[in-house]
């Protein structure tokens, strides 16, 4: 297997000598592409010819000025060739392995941005790095740093799993994607800049995965000059304002407005515990005399903080411009990330009246609310909501209730809005021009149909949110049947731009839903005709489930219960005792209701008790035009005298929240349909309803549910166009009692797999964790690159094409092959031009 090249940056000041064994170790690393850099960061005195001298194979980097470690290492990824960028402390050693187990997480996890390093002290028995915390006032730290590696829980070090940041005293990153973020925040100068580049990784969607196998060993501060021990206070500034400096980058807006006042507080505090400073040292309670003048000592560490508040302001301008960006840029939470923090409400400092105020301060503001925000998730239907719901609504209605148990969720159609039942979330119409701000305010948003192609926003501008599609209705293959009575030209003009608002989704989306095994694998193979299905998505994740999961229509997990009249209270001519068939949905022409009819007669001449009801007959939804199939059923049923004895058409839909009724008072549901290509990958939701309410189902064959019926032994399964066989079925569906009790019985079982919190499970798990698609991360590149074909070895290429041409075609189709490659390159220049 091909590696890729790995670049390994050493910053280099004050510490000639630890640079030197560092970078010999690495020279006799195990890892056979590795690009060893070292950046010597104006170090006084002859570092860098010493470091040249001893290890002449390194290249050497030399800076004018002391850029800090983030600079440093940001300048040596400059100059890096490789696709993974590693840092190592100069002051730090791998072991062997180092960067193979670090190589490997990458490869494997095309998601995963960062690899962590497990850190212990120069001996091997003490932790310097094995997990990341993060304080709610914006310290990153080291989780069991400076404990003996004994005594940390085999868990806590043994084990790879994701964490907030990696140490930038041994990490590995994906070079694309450290291009992408800017690097390190050469701001923070040191201290923090690996924690703040681990946050926005986060926040982008991409992981941070902590591996134990890739070790490396530490001196602590071993080449730390005297001016940079933490008495002299550099280090506490750093640490302060750096702190404040990820905590605005890097909050929601929400969050940063509880958290940051209080944080600045916190952080004067600090200084004054830390100096054992308070107002009774300056009288304050007294008059000003002369005493009162006088200066006052305050120790180093003391200023440091309070000095790191005044430079974090003066930071704030160009502060603002980076929390834009990555706040433009995120696609996760601040709760999503929680796990992440560990501990969130460490104090981190052992001061007493510092603990005292850190406690006063998350009460005052309320930080632990404020640090678990519920994730907010649009779910926009292009379906009308009201009393009378068709399947899209429906089925947007339930993601939304389903999900509102643990997001913040609003549900928005793009029909009008007219009397919808109450919800528990927040139900809403917008126009086109309207959805701008949902969009804008959602975490999360679930579209189906045509709703991506009103929202160009997240195509554009909001092209990092997160977007789930629902494709549960292949409509281009509704549109293959539906069109059949337009012109040929509208006809296929139509098909083009319903498959053209398909692939856009399909393009787009993080996460697709689909209703079927079948109609998985038909998407399947669309999202490998567009390309979608890449090596890096492979990787991540080889059964694409966490790409398309299959989210069946579902039914209420509550149990049908009367609350009004039905079926036959409300048509006339349908007694108490008649053997009710329901129709329960829409007339389209995808179906066969002409069969049923003739099936009816068939059956009305020896059970004259048989009565067939169609649920409704006009679509709810105003844009979805009436089909022909309708009135045509209409006509046979009035012609063959079957109309308001035998049949009876339901011209208004019956509302959502009455439709038990009408199922209630059915002995049997059907459905019948042709044998063509959109039954094959249908799913037809009517048939949840006749499981909801326990009728025993007579269904053509040919679609997902027939195959469920027929293996369950649900009731019928007849084949297309076959009248005689269609009223047989009805007939044992509906008058041999013991057959269709078995069938309820075996219905009541089947049922509860297909309630809505039970079919939704997939959608559910993916918005407590949502993530953009592994081939849709911001920076994602190629691991490994092949060398260009140069030279000898391009002669060779091309004199075996020449041969292979000439076999195949002779003079001719070599002539053509030539043409066809000068073409090719003419556009190459022409677009480079």
């Amino acid at each position: 297997m091909v590696q890729p090249l790995v670049s390994v940056v050493v910053v280099n000041y004050r510490g000639a000598d630890d640079t030197i064994t560092c970078l010999r170790a690495l020279g006799e690393h195990d890892y056979p592409r590795l690009e060893i850099i070292c950046v010597d960061n104006a170090s006084p005195g002859d570092d860098a010819a010493r470091i040249r001298a001893a290890v002449p194979d390194v290249r050497l980097i030399e800076s004018g000025e002391n850029l800090g470690f983030a600079g440093g290492c940001n300048l040596g990824a400059r100059q890096a060739e490789g696709t993974v960028l590693a840092f190592l402390n100069n002051d730090a050693r791998p072991a062997p392995g180092w960067v193979d187990a670090a190589v490997s997480a990458l490869r494997d996890e095309p998601g995963v941005a960062a690899v962590a390093s497990k850190v212990l002290d120069w001996e091997g028995t003490g932790t310097d790095f094995v997990d990341g915390g993060l304080t709610w006032f914006g310290m990153g730290y080291k989780r069991h740093a400076g404990s003996p590696i004994a005594d940390v829980p085999a868990r806590e070090h043994d084990t790879a799993k994701d964490v907030l940041f990696a140490t930038g005293s041994a990490m590995f990153v994906r070079a694309s994607v450290f291009a992408e973020l800017g690097g390190f925040d050469e701001r923070f100068f040191m201290f923090y800049e690996d924690v703040d580049l681990g946050w926005r990784l986060n926040l982008r969607g991409w992981r941070v995965r902590y591996v134990p196998e890739s070790l490396s060993y530490h001196h602590h501060h071993g080449t730390m000059s005297e001016v940079d021990t933490p008495d002299s206070g550099r280090e506490t500034f750093l640490l302060e304002r750096n702190a404040l400096c990820a905590l605005y980058k890097n909050l929601s807006a929400e969050t940063l407005a509880t958290a940051l006042p209080a944080a600045l507080a916190l952080t004067v505090r600090r200084a004054t515990a830390r100096g054992e400073l308070d107002a009774t040292q300056l009288d304050l309670q007294r008059g000003v005399g002369p005493a009162e003048t006088e200066p006052v000592p305050v120790p180093r560490s003391a200023l440091a903080g309070v000095l790191a508040v005044d430079q974090f302001v003066e930071l704030l301008p160009s502060l603002a411009e980076a929390r834009e960006t990555e706040q433009a840029a995120r696609v996760r939470t601040d709760a999503d990330l929680l796990p992440l923090l560990r501990n969130a409400l460490e104090p981190a400092y052992p001061l007493p009246r510092y603990l005292a105020a850190h406690d006063i301060l998350v009460s005052a503001f309320g930080i632990e609310k404020s640090f678990g925000k519920r994730r907010r998730v649009l779910v926009i239907t292009g379906d009308a909501i009201t009393e009378r719901m068709a399947g899209p609504a429906i089925r947007a209605w339930n993601i939304a209730e389903v999900l509102s148990g643990e997001h913040e969720v609003r549900l928005v159609t793009v029909n009008p809005l007219a009397d919808p039942p109450p919800a528990p979330f927040a139900v809403s119409a917008a126009r086109r021009r309207d959805l701008a701000e949902p969009v804008e305010w959602a975490d999360i948003v679930i579209l189906q149909g045509h709703v991506l192609e009103l929202a160009p926003a997240l195509k554009n501008e909001h092209a990092h949110k997160i977007v789930v599609c629902d494709l549960y209705d292949p409509m281009h293959l509704e549109l293959l049947e539906q069109g059949k009575e337009t012109p040929d030209d509208k006809r296929a003009a139509d098909l083009v731009g319903v498959t053209k608002v398909l692939d856009a989704q399909l393009e787009r989306g993080d996460f697709f839903l689909c209703a079927s095994q079948r109609q998985r694998h038909f998407w399947l193979g669309h999202l490998a005709a567009m390309g979608r299905l890449t090596p890096r998505l492979y990787d991540a994740d080889p059964t694409t489930r966490s790409l398309l999961s299959v989210v069946p229509f579902g039914l209420s997990p509550r149990p049908p219960q009367r609350t009004g009249p039905g079926l036959r209270a409300s048509l006339d001519g349908i007694a108490e005792t008649d053997h009710v068939v329901l129709w329960a949905g829409g007339v389209y022409s995808w179906f066969d209701p002409l069969t049923l009819v003739r099936a009816i007669e068939r059956l009305s001449t020896t059970r004259a008790d048989v009565r067939l009801v169609f649920l409704g007959m006009r679509h709810p939804n105003p844009e979805v035009a009436e089909m022909d199939i309708g009135a045509r059923t209409i006509r046979l049923a009035d012609s063959l005298g079957l109309t308001g004895k035998h049949v009876f058409f339901n011209e208004q839909w019956v509302p959502y929240d009455e439709r038990q009724n009408w199922l209630l008072d059915a002995d049997c549901g059907v459905t019948t349909h042709f044998e063509h290509v959109e039954t094959t990958f249908a799913f037809r939701t009517r048939v949840l309803d006749y499981l909801w309410s326990g009728l025993p189902i007579v269904t053509t064959d040919g679609d997902a549910f027939a195959d469920l019926v027929r293996e369950e032994r649900l009731g019928v399964v007849v084949p297309p166009e076959d009248s005689e066989a269609l009223a047989d079925a009805l007939e044992r569906c509906l008058y041999d009692t013991e057959f269709a009790q078995g069938c309820r019985e075996r219905i009541e079982q089947v049922a509860r797999r297909y309630t809505w919190p039970v079919v939704l499970e997939p959608l559910v798990e993916f918005c407590r964790d949502p993530r953009p698609a592994a081939d849709r991360l911001p920076g994602a590149a190629d691991l490994t690159v092949a060398d260009p074909v140069r030279g000898a070895e391009l002669v060779r290429r091309d004199l075996a094409l020449v041969k292979e041409y000439l076999t195949a075609g002779g003079p001719t189709e070599l002539a053509r092959r030539a043409g066809g490659r000068v073409k090719k390159l003419a556009r190459r220049g022409l677009r480079r031009g």
